[in-house]
């Protein structure tokens, strides 16, 4: 069966058939009715150093949306969010369906594992997809994203569908597509459904590698983002505040989620969150204090080195190629799932996308353990430093936002 949908493709109402009885496979959470209209979430298709979900969700929490995300674990160049915030020593990504609603009414937002009783039926098709390399499927994508995201019984959803050379799809026309398939599956099973279409070239933010990007997220949440996050937390937050009707238009969304972030709203939602889920408060009061030592909570790497570039100009980099010779050679990244990965290793780009940069400048921080990058590695990671003369467009500037699609 998935080798025929594989080769054949499925119509419209086939896949809205498979996503439905995916989603009914298991138990399909509900809520209380004063919380109509306010549950939300946001589904990602994978980024380097994407940390968006660890400043969206308390950020819409203080808005006053109900957030029950179920995120995932990183596999192959991405990222995991439960693989980030378990780097926070206590933090239990485990939570019953009972536990998930009380975090909720208590708190306004929750991140956490997916049940052993939320859509049974995704959790066996993926094991077969990988087995039978049909993955790439288009529409057992859509079925797996959407079921799990239904089986949550939301009120709206935002999907951050990203194209460049670190994305599942490098051009913006196959990311449309699956962006559309994605809105119209939503949709078709009751989620009012959007989808953000968003550049994934270079990594989001600095920081790559689990407690490096717990560290970022925290500081984004005490206002010292980097602008690129803050565009995809406020692009993606105002569109979910747009659809439940707390936002009058995208501008005024995004002008509240910014202000959620930038007034510390957010970073007390992150910290009640951190306390519901494991955490001591005195570990999360320590994480969240203005002039923290993130360290004394944080696991540190046993080494850290700078790379100088090895020309001037202006700079680019290769999230993908920063994140094969990083993620994978130190430990931070899995091949499979199941693998263990090292939470304290990664690292941290100390040049951003345009910005002029020296030969012999430092541009690159590495966080890593015994045994340290072979020289083959890093010269692999050198080339993931593009520097072009200052004559030449080297992006900077360019908003990571391409295009919103909004619900049917």
């Amino acid at each position: 069966m998935l080798m025929a949908i594989w080769q054949k493709g499925m119509v419209n109402t086939e896949i809205t058939t498979l996503t439905r009885e995916m989603m009914s496979s298991g138990e399909v959470m509900s809520w209380p009715d004063q919380w109509k209209g306010l549950v939300v979430d946001k589904h990602s298709t994978g980024g380097v150093g994407d940390k968006v979900s660890l400043v969206l969700s308390p950020a819409l929490a203080a808005c006053g949306c109900k957030v029950p995300m179920i995120s995932g674990r990183g596999l192959a160049h991405t990222g995991g969010t439960l693989d980030k915030l378990e780097s926070i020593p206590g933090y239990n990504i485990q939570q019953s369906p009972d536990q998930i609603r009380d975090v909720l009414d208590s708190v306004g937002c929750c991140i956490v594992g997916q049940t052993e009783t939320l859509v049974p039926a995704d959790r066996i098709l993926y094991a077969l997809r990988d087995a039978t390399s049909t993955v790439d499927s288009l529409p057992l994508i859509t079925g797996s994203i959407v079921s799990k995201k239904g089986a949550e019984s939301l009120s709206a959803l935002v999907l951050d569908v990203k194209f460049g050379r670190a994305a599942l799809y490098n051009d913006l026309q196959s990311a449309r597509e699956l962006a559309a398939m994605l809105v119209r599956a939503g949709n078709s099973v009751g989620v009012t459904t959007a989808a953000v279409l968003s550049r994934m070239d270079g990594t989001i933010g600095r920081c790559v590698g689990n407690s490096l990007e717990v560290i970022e997220s925290l500081e984004t949440l005490k206002g010292n983002g980097p602008e690129d996050l803050m565009e995809l937390v406020t692009t993606l937050g105002g569109l979910l505040l747009k659809m439940t009707g707390i936002a009058s238009s995208l501008s005024e969304g995004r002008k509240k989620i910014s202000e959620a972030v930038i007034g510390g709203a957010a970073l007390s939602k992150f910290n009640a969150m951190m306390v519901a889920q494991g955490v001591t408060m005195e570990t999360a009061r320590s994480l969240c204090s203005a002039h923290t030592d993130y360290y004394s909570v944080l696991r540190k790497s046993e080494h850290q080195v700078e790379l100088p570039a090895p020309a001037g100009g202006k700079s680019t980099d290769d999230a993908f190629k920063v994140t094969e010779s990083v993620l994978h050679k130190l430990g931070a990244g899995r091949s499979k799932a199941g693998e263990p990965v090292n939470h304290s290793v990664g690292a941290e780009l100390l040049v951003s996308l345009g910005q002029s940069v020296r030969k012999g400048e430092a541009w690159i921080r590495l966080y890593y353990e015994d045994p340290a990058l072979t020289p083959e590695q890093i010269d692999r990671l050198q080339e993931a430093l593009t520097v072009r003369q200052h004559n030449q467009q080297a992006g900077d500037g360019r908003s990571l936002v391409a295009e919103v699609m909004l619900p049917d």
